[in-house]
């Protein structure tokens, strides 16, 4: 198998399952209860907390376990909406969010908050001036992704958490579900940070909010205690232990994982810019574990599906996209229809092989002249 879908999710890390199993098996109260048992879960999760806080260099406070990226950010952005509304109603964000950010904008705009969305420099940056134009004084939240998860476009967050500071009322939430692992993280000018652990080799169902002490929030779930006041719940303390041992080690021999990804990168890119009909959508401010790009005339689909028949599998779009025709985010990159009709995405890993992708571009380019041939390309 040749799996280039890393952005959608990872494979799970061994020793991250261990030490699921392991709490599961050695710690089983419920960390509520008062009793031994309890106490001693408790003291766990909390031991977690801290290494999350830890290897985020953030305070342990600040760390609030949850089921996912997605629940992270519906979090940040209703429960800013909702506890600071007194203060306004105004929205900022961009067109290359992920669903979970433009669904619930779209929700809270529904619900008689204002949304505007940041205009695109032509590499897909934000255009800081206009980030600056469009905030008014009814403005509380601003929310960016860190990395697109589509063409992986790295958005200058510290800078833009910089501007935000001389807006002491605004609220500044990030996604970085497709940051962290990928490149390094700085959140000392971030109030908001969102992640999830199946992007980096952990469990699916477990993610993460950091909320900067100094931010209040809404709770979108209420009733039973539970690690914080903001998500209510029986504790999941083996999921949260797995969590912070998927970051752990996510984090761990950084520089020579991403290193070998970059190359990885290269060579894929330089071969593929040799074939016919090949439109590399991805460029020089993209993380090199996404490569995203189309192929005029043939649609994705159908690609994704010839290339499952020799066990190699890429993604059209982001897995939690809707179900439409158009990549939002390559038109918004683009602005050609047909590229961001035809989009592919192939994401890498450390644990790539040269061997991998040099099978998956024998098949490939097979596919390539095959289908423009019956379609007549």
């Amino acid at each position: 198998m040749v799996y280039l879908d890393y952005s959608a999710t990872t494979p799970l890390n061994k020793e991250v399952l261990e030490s699921f199993n392991k709490v599961c098996i050695e710690y089983p109260g419920n960390a509520n209860s008062l009793h031994k048992l309890g106490r001693d879960t408790y003291h766990l999760m909390e031991a977690a907390t801290k290494q999350v806080a830890d290897l985020l260099k953030v305070d342990s406070k600040e760390v609030i376990f949850t089921s996912g990226a997605s629940e992270s950010n519906n979090l940040a952005i209703i429960g800013t909406a909702l506890k600071y509304k007194n203060r306004g109603n105004h929205i900022l964000t961009t067109k290359l969010e992920h669903s979970s950010v433009l669904e619930t904008v779209n929700h809270l705009e529904k619900n008689g908050f204002e949304v505007e969305y940041i205009k695109l420099l032509k590499n897909g940056k934000i255009d800081l001036n206009d980030l600056k134009n469009k905030i008014k004084e009814t403005t509380i939240l601003v929310s960016i992704n860190h990395v697109n998860s589509e063409i992986g476009i790295i958005q200058d967050v510290n800078e833009i958490g910089s501007i935000l500071k001389e807006y002491p009322k605004i609220v500044f939430h990030v996604d970085g579900t497709q940051a962290v692992g990928k490149i390094k993280v700085n959140l000392d000018n971030i109030d908001l940070y969102s992640f999830s652990s199946h992007k980096i080799y952990g469990i699916k169902g477990v993610g993460c909010l950091i909320k900067k002490r100094h931010i209040e929030l809404m709770p979108i779930i209420h009733g039973g205690k539970s690690q914080t006041i903001y998500r209510s719940g029986t504790p999941s303390v083996p999921l949260y232990v797995s969590l912070a041992k998927a970051l752990k080690l996510a984090l761990g021999d950084f520089d020579n994982k991403y290193n070998h990804v970059l190359e990885l990168n290269k060579y894929l890119k330089k071969n593929l810019e040799t074939m016919k009909l090949v439109h590399i959508n991805s460029n020089e401010e993209c993380v090199p574990h996404i490569l995203n790009l189309s192929i005029r005339g043939i649609k994705p689909e159908t690609m994704m599906h010839a290339l499952a028949e020799y066990d190699i599998y890429i993604s059209t779009k982001t897995a939690c996209a809707n179900d439409d025709s158009l990549s939002l985010a390559v038109y918004e990159v683009t602005m050609d229809k047909e590229l961001a009709k035809n989009s592919i995405r192939i994401s890498l890993s450390s644990l790539t092989t040269y061997e991998e992708i040099d099978y998956f571009l024998k098949i490939f380019k097979e596919k390539i002249n095959e289908l423009s041939i019956e379609l007549g390309e």
